[in-house]
């Protein structure tokens, strides 16, 4: 999959594009349906099947007090559309110069760039521009005057209600991940850089990867197994989401870290997925240090026992 940042990269020449377009966090049930419609128009028109999606929740920009925390990383979230077999992505930086285009400008300019649409697919309820000045009518009527036609997709329901990314929230949050994954679509995983940390676990005799976790979404707090993927390998690992109450702290901060079973070597830097599995134990304080790390030793030996 081919990766731009301006429409007038694309340069398609003599073909058409077929265009999906959202901020698609989590690339659930519901923006596969949107991805694949529009990769299944590219086939039929031998056109380009392009995804337009931004680089950070428009409502960073326009409702800073309101952004919601993201199921997937950037880099997640661009891997999860290329699995699905798109032609090339279109990246949009978000920032206040865009997000005051109105809706019909935003369309005419994009019209304009990819030179030849052929079709447009967005959700039903799909709002965008300034003000949330456009929808899928405008998009028909512009459909109308450009020459291209437009699906606005319903919702795909799942046990009865519709797959959202705030539902699937809200399932991490309470840590139903079997829910998060069924309408996701595939295994609910976290995703970040490794980050340095104050090297307690190494101390402890388990080194941990931290991750940068920042803006996501996370499970309840506790002790999980899951497997951790770097590059193309992947290890089981025990993972521990939380504050840490036994290391004493003036200003404790939520930390995602992770012991890979039977890992050797540094990580700082790299990128790790984790999927996340059963809920082994609570979080908890310990009395003391060695209590902790006998624990520790507990959960991976359970680990190591269910593997």
């Amino acid at each position: 999959m081919k990766l731009i940042h301006h429409a007038n990269e694309l340069r398609p020449g003599t073909r058409k594009v077929c265009l999906a377009i959202g901020f698609f966090d989590g690339v659930h049930l519901g923006h596969q349906q949107i991805i694949r419609q529009t990769i299944a128009d590219a086939r039929q028109h031998d056109a380009i099947a392009l995804v337009l999606t931004f680089d950070r929740h428009p409502n960073t920009v326009v409702a800073p007090d309101h952004v919601p925390p993201l199921i997937y990383s950037l880099p997640q979230k661009l891997r999860a559309i290329q699995s699905l077999g798109a032609d090339t992505l279109l990246l949009i930086h978000f920032d206040q110069d865009f997000s005051r285009q109105t809706g019909e400008q935003f369309v005419r300019r994009l019209a304009q760039d990819l030179e030849t649409i052929q079709s447009l697919c967005v959700g039903a309820d799909f709002t965008f521009g300034y003000r949330r000045s456009g929808n899928v009518a405008l998009l028909k009527k512009l459909g109308g005057q450009l020459g291209f036609t437009v699906h606005g997709l319903a919702a795909v329901s799942l046990d009865g209600k519709n797959v959202s990314s705030t539902r699937i929230r809200e399932r991490i949050q309470a840590g139903d991940l079997d829910a998060a994954s069924q309408m996701l679509g595939r295994g609910y995983a976290i995703c970040g850089p490794v980050i340095a940390g104050d090297h307690l676990g190494r101390e402890l005799g388990f080194p941990t990867a931290n991750l940068d976790t920042e803006g996501l979404v996370l499970p309840p707090n506790g002790v999980y197994a899951g497997y951790a993927t770097v590059g193309r390998r992947t290890y089981r690992a025990g993972v521990n989401i939380g504050f840490r109450p036994t290391v004493a702290s003036a200003k404790p901060r939520l930390r995602v870290e992770a012991h890979l079973l039977d890992f050797k070597g540094t990580l700082y830097g790299e990128e790790l997925e984790i999927k996340i599995g059963q809920k082994l134990r609570l979080e908890k304080k310990f009395a003391s240090l060695n209590e902790l790390r006998e624990q520790i030793a507990r959960d991976l030996a359970a680990l190591r026992a269910s593997a």
